[in-house]
């Protein structure tokens, strides 16, 4: 048509490719309000993504659920605060594990959310089976959230406690026990006693508990023989 910008003449299937390069949210949020057909181009362009993170935008409830019910594709989501920080709640993630794609996560990071509870946490992991990297450090979970875990999550290969304080050796015992493919646990700031360290490493020898600087005085004579 004559008179039609260059970029108009472009296919949706084009343009929601190039929306996928567009990392910015508040980008994309113009982008969507262009016209009807830039807005099903940038619906399209977050089915294609495998990976979203809001860290750093100022996400809340409503707008990330929207967002994450059209990134069929996705597998790693990163919802944690920084600089900025996602305004989620326990209401967020209770939109959030609706959306299709969070079965087939397999990377989740939640960090330093402090608006969550509990009772969010495990109603998200009860439906992300496919877990194998969780990032939870910085939250007030207790081991209510670990036991939804451990039977809810088992290829989980990493999970990151970073200053959970609520979080007990109870919760711990229960983890390791029942998350076999466990390989790395971050406990630093927790308030466990190094004893109990000892005793996961003699459920799961191979287990690398982080900080590396946590003096476990364990030697090989103190774990089961295979």
């Amino acid at each position: 048509m004559e008179g039609e910008a260059e970029i108009d003449r472009l296919p949706i299937d084009l343009l929601a490719h190039i929306f996928v390069l567009i990392t910015s949210f508040t980008d994309l949020a113009q982008a969507s309000g262009v016209c009807r057909k830039w807005k099903q181009a940038v619906k399209q362009s977050l089915g294609r993504r495998e990976s979203l993170s809001f860290a750093g935008w100022k996400m809340d409830d409503d707008s990330t659920a929207r967002l994450l019910r059209s990134a069929y594709s996705l597998k790693e989501l990163d919802i944690s605060r920084r600089r900025w920080g996602c305004q989620i709640t326990d209401t967020g993630l209770d939109r959030i594990s609706m959306a299709k794609c969070i079965s087939n996560l397999t990377s989740i990071s939640l960090w330093g959310i402090t608006g969550i509870t509990d009772k969010g946490v495990v109603q998200l992991i009860s439906r992300a089976n496919s877990l194998h990297h969780l990032n939870i450090g910085g939250t007030f979970i207790t081991d209510d959230s670990l036991y939804a875990i451990a039977h809810s999550c088992p290829h989980l290969k990493t999970i990151i406690l970073w200053s959970c304080r609520h979080v007990t050796e109870n919760g711990l015992f229960v983890l390791v026990n029942c998350c076999r493919k466990l390989e790395s646990i971050n406990v630093w700031g927790t308030r466990v006693p190094v004893d109990c360290f000892i005793a996961l490493l003699t459920i799961s020898p191979a287990l690398k508990i982080k900080p590396r600087g946590l003096s476990l005085n364990v030697d090989a004579s103190m774990l089961p023989i295979a």
